[in-house]
């Protein structure tokens, strides 16, 4: 696949990314949104793990050197194959030398995943193909696509299944969101104040412009903290000996709370009052700028229930012809 305009930021992931060096400070990278990124791979007949491209605002134009399989999940957008409207949620035919233009994801939702058969052919590094744009490794050269990449296809094979999703088996998009956590690991009365904790839950946060795959700012109240500073981790309420974090966890930095994405630090010395159930840690990548979004406390019991609910969904998809360019 030839890349003649790599969009705002387009990038090689696979899922669940770079696992197992979380302790030494290398994140797992990967889609933001896995839910739509793995069901991309499902229709075109790949593992759920396989390379493809997550494609955040404004995306790319490739030229396709041999016949393919190809899907677009994620947030609504316009693509086009060569004059042609791509439609999304299917498989799709690609003919050599094809040209697909991927536009502006105009909203609901932020990022959009593009899924070739068999997967984007890229060096594992320390087993994963994911890009780390930051530590400039893995991917495409660690980094964005640029014009003139050319990224292999392994194999160009088109024959196969090819599947739909029905649309009450998508992911659903909004622009006022409710995602559930887990409360925790810093509440309240150590840190925070009841009343605190209170306003987190009732708050609709909005989405800060300046967010990206590290972490997603939310703007809101301030707390009044249960304490002065942070004794002697620092001289802010929100400062405490570093700790691990979590990919999902919510992190006062400051007063502003932080979504940690999956590019983000693996530990640090602030308060994080919840956490994202991975059922629904997918929505992460969806957040747009100006959004809003309310946190919803949930049980251990309830979030391994979901967990399994959104697995299992995974394989609700409707085999058909593959639709022709």
């Amino acid at each position: 696949i030839e890349v003649q305009r790599g969009g705002t930021q387009t990038t090689v992931q696979d899922w669940p990314g770079r696992t197992g060096h979380w302790d030494v400070g290398v994140p797992p990278s990967g889609p933001m949104d896995d839910r739509s990124f793995r069901l991309a791979n499902l229709l075109v007949g790949n593992p759920e793990g396989t390379a493809g491209l997550e494609i955040t605002l404004d995306g790319p134009t490739l030229r396709f050197g041999s016949d393919t399989l190809v899907a677009l999940t994620g947030a609504p957008v316009e693509a086009w194959l060569d004059e042609n409207p791509l439609p999304a949620w299917e498989s799709v035919l690609v003919p050599g030398g094809a040209v697909l233009r991927i536009g502006r994801t105009q909203g609901p939702g932020f990022r959009c995943y593009l899924a070739v058969r068999g997967g984007i052919g890229v060096p594992d590094y320390l087993g994963s193909k994911s890009t780390f744009t930051l530590g400039r490794f893995g991917g495409h050269a660690g980094r964005s696509l640029q014009p003139g990449d050319m990224l292999p296809v392994t194999p160009p094979d088109p024959d196969g299944p090819a599947a739909r999703v029905r649309p009450e088996h998508r992911p659903q998009f909004s622009s006022e969101w409710e995602i559930s956590v887990l409360s925790g690991p810093h509440g309240a009365p150590d840190f925070f104040t009841e009343e605190d904790i209170e306003i987190f839950f009732a708050t609709e946060w909005e989405i800060h412009f300046n967010s990206a795959r590290t972490g997603v700012r939310l703007i809101g109240p301030k707390p009044a903290w249960a304490r002065e500073d942070g004794g002697e981790a620092g001289l802010h309420p929100s400062n405490i000996h570093d700790n691990a974090y979590a990919v999902g966890t919510i992190d006062f930095t400051g007063n502003m709370p932080v979504i940690l994405g999956p590019d983000g630090p693996s530990l640090g010395g602030f308060v994080c009052p919840a956490t994202i159930i991975e059922a629904e840690r997918w929505k992460i990548g969806q957040l747009r700028p100006g959004d809003r979004v309310r946190f919803v406390p949930t049980t251990h019991e309830e979030a391994r229930r979901r967990l399994a609910a959104a697995q299992a969904a995974l394989g609700q998809l409707e085999f058909t012809t593959p639709t022709p360019p």
